[in-house]
Order: structure tokens, then C-alpha cells, then sequence
């Protein structure tokens, strides 16, 4: 039988400071890196939006879910760290000071003088490359994105919208990243990645804290509304620098009372469960196409920075259906009236709320559930990383019931 959710429970798992070093992500990080955001152009903070019907139809204490689809008005959150990223590079190239930049600086003649001849370039399916792209047009630099086969269309003309050259290539997204690693090294381009490999960690090492302003955003977001604080975490992943970035967060800020952290992937492209799987303490790759509709999370080799990170933080691996990302997008869509606050959650961004839904309402994962520690006393903060990024393809799945 076809199972909708596999899952790899970690042995692995260390207590609060005898894991992988978290000083990259720290408190101290964390505000730095929102004063620096704060400065940006169309910045705001995003909904942090109480699913408090949700969380009764479910039987659980509470679910709260960070709403990225208002991130810079580009849809998803991934312009947190491409912006970042680009702002340390241009702060270390002009040997200042990231706390004293903006961008509005940057945009002084006689420093856009001493920058006009960067290019930035990066592999994306559509979310980095765009924050990369808006970045880079906010300064009036040049930015080249290549994308892996099968990129939605619409997705590439946002890139370009920005003013950046957009490629869709013939190739997966593991071999789009090695293209924009040669192009950067043929001629001489500032590679942007969001992944990393032995030789290139520091950029993604920065993209991975912009990130963490949404989640810093919201455990203020909690404390403000006098929430409780997670008990459980669930968080998407591709290369997982995402995942990594919140859970290194939120671990620093509540030590001792570390949640429960589920880490979900697609199928096709679970390179983080099968290296759970393995439990040797390496990171292990997936091949092949990775036909996902989860877009944003089909990579198949683990970023370096952030598998310790997760292999020394995470509570349960787990490999899910496509179908439960898109019943996670109709949820968001379509609550009762009356309930909770409809949101638009792409592919990408709906998983955390369709396996949620699958763990409390099949009877075949009640065991899963239970070692879970998903009850009344459960508090689950999830983030929907991003709104509507390819409108044909969500309405597809929200109106006319496409599942894969």
C-alpha cells in the first residue's frame, strides 16, 4: 500500500548544548539581522494567524501558523536571505559594518560607483531567486538565475519582472546549482546559493540568519498575543537551511524546553528522512527528477550547515504524500465561516498544515500521533512559507482538486 506519511524517529537527538554548535543563531544573530531588515524597503512584520478552530477540530492546545506570503511583497519569505546575504557581501567588500548599512546607503553614487560591476547569480525553482532578483534591483545590479526543469513559467516572470536573467534549464535542481557554481567561477559572478558544500559556506551560512527574522518575529508575535510558546515545531525542507535556521532559533531561545521538531519533505526528494533513515550521522543525497508539486522543497542533496543542526535537533523525520500539501492548501483557503482566518498557502507552504491534519484525523497515524505528544497540551507553531507563487498552479489544486 501506498503510504502517505513515512517516518523516522531520531536517535540522534542531543539536549540542549551537547549538539551542533548554535552560535551562528543566536539571540544576539537574530536582532541583528531584524535591524537590518527593518531597514529595507516595504518591510513589515507578517500575520502570525491563531488557528484557534483548527486546533479544537484537531483536539490540540493550539496551532499557530507565520504567514510569509506578505513577506517584501514578493510571496514567500525567501527575500529575508538573499537580502541579507547580499548585504554582507557589499558590507565586506566595502569593509563596513552590516549594522551600519541600508540599502538606501548602498544606493549613494559614490558607493554604487564601488558596486556596479557585481552580478549576482543563483539556481532556484523560483522563491530565492526572486528575493535575489528584488535585492539586486533595489541597488540597480545585475542578477542571473538559472531554474531546473519542468519551472513554472509564471515563476520565471517574476524573476524577470525584477530586471534579472532567467534561464529554465534542462536540468534538476542539484545540477542547476552546480551551473550557477561554474557560471559564478567562469565569470567571476557573486554565487548567491542557498545551499552549501565543503568550500562555500559563508553565503549560506547569512542566508540561512536572514531567516531568522521571521522567526524572531514570531516568538515576539507569541509573547505579545500572550501565547504559549511551541511545544511542537513542524518545518518544511528542501536542502534544509530553512528548517535549520528556525529550529537553531527557537532551540537558543528555549533551551531546556525544546519542542518537539518534525521535519517534513516531499517523497520525491526526502533527502533529510533518508539520511535519518541511514542514522549513520551523515547527510545522504536523493537522485532523479523529484517530481514534486512541492517546488520549493525538491532538492535532493542536504546543505552541510544545516544537517547537524537538524540531525542533532529533530524529534521525527518525515517523507510525506503530495496530496497533503495540497489538503493543506484548502484548509488554509477555506476555513468554516466564521472560524479562522483564510490564508493562501502555496505547495511548499501548506505541508505543515495537511500532515498536521493527517496525523489527528487518521486513524492509521493515531500510534504516530501519540509518540508525538500531539494532544490537548499540544502548542504547534508551523510557517507557510509562501502565498500563491504560480496562481495556475494553486488554483488547480485548490479549485479543481489536483493532488500530484
Amino acid at each position: 500500500m501506498h503510504e502517505l506519511i513515512k517516518y523516522q524517529f531520531n536517535t540522534r537527538r542531543k539536549k540542549y548544548g551537547t549538539g551542533a554548535a548554535l552560535s551562528l543563531l543566536n539571540g544576539n544573530v537574530g536582532r541583528e539581522v531584524l535591524a537590518f531588515h527593518k531597514k529595507l524597503p516595504n518591510y513589515a512584520v507578517t500575520p502570525l494567524h491563531n488557528l484557534a478552530h483548527l486546533s479544537r477540530r484537531l483536539g490540540l492546545g493550539s496551532i499557530h501558523i507565520k504567514d510569509e506570503s506578505w513577506r517584501f511583497g514578493l510571496n514567500a519569505f525567501k527575500g529575508l536571505g538573499g537580502s541579507y546575504a547580499v548585504g554582507k557581501y557589499l558590507a565586506d567588500k566595502l569593509q563596513c559594518d552590516i549594522n551600519s548599512l541600508s540599502f538606501a546607503a548602498l544606493n549613494a553614487p559614490e558607493i554604487k560607483e564601488k558596486i556596479k560591476d557585481c552580478v549576482f547569480v543563483t539556481a532556484t525553482d523560483g522563491n530565492h531567486g526572486r528575493g535575489v532578483a528584488w535585492a539586486a534591483e533595489q541597488l540597480g545590479l545585475k542578477a542571473v538565475v538559472y531554474m531546473p526543469k519542468g519551472s513554472s513559467l509564471i515563476r520565471a516572470e517574476n524573476i524577470r519582472h525584477h530586471g534579472a536573467e532567467c534561464t529554465i534549464t534542462d536540468l534538476n535542481y542539484d545540477d542547476a546549482v552546480r551551473l550557477a557554481h561554474r557560471m559564478a567561477q567562469t565569470k567571476g559572478w557573486v554565487l548567491l546559493q542557498d545551499t552549501a558544500w565543503t568550500g562555500y559556506e559563508e553565503i549560506p551560512t547569512w542566508i540561512m540568519q536572514g531567516y531568522m527574522t521571521l522567526a524572531v518575529e514570531a516568538y515576539e508575535q507569541l509573547a505579545e498575543t500572550n501565547s504559549p510558546l511551541p511545544t511542537h515545531l513542524i518545518l518544511q525542507a528542501g536542502v534544509g537551511s530553512f528548517a535549520g535556521s528556525v529550529m537553531g532559533y527557537f532551540v537558543e531561545k528555549m533551551q531546556e524546553n525544546i519542542p518537539n521538531i518534525i521535519v517534513v519533505e516531499p517523497h520525491q526528494a526526502n533527502c533529510l528522512y533518508q539520511s535519518a533513515v541511514m542514522n549513520d550521522g551523515q547527510p545522504h543525497c536523493v537522485t532523479g527528477d523529484m517530481a514534486t508539486i512541492m517546488a520549493g522543497l525538491a532538492c535532493g542533496e542536504p546543505n552541510i550547515i544545516s544537517w547537524p543542526i537538524i540531525r542533532d535537533n529533530t524529534s521525527c523525520f518525515i517523507s510525506a504524500d503530495d496530496c497533503l500539501a495540497a489538503k493543506g492548501m484548502r484548509i488554509a483557503a477555506a476555513p468554516r465561516p466564521g472560524t479562522d482566518t483564510p490564508f493562501i498557502s502555496g505547495e511548499s507552504g501548506a505541508i505543515g498544515v495537511g500532515l498536521l491534519y493527517e496525523l489527528m484525523n487518521n486513524m492509521h497515524y493515531q500510534d504516530l500521533a501519540n509518540r508525538l505528544q500531539l494532544d490537548a497540551s499540544a502548542h504547534v507553531l508551523l510557517i507557510s512559507t509562501e502565498g500563491d507563487t504560480s496562481p495556475d498552479i494553486y488554483e488547480d489544486i485548490v479549485w479543481n482538486g489536483r493532488s500530484a
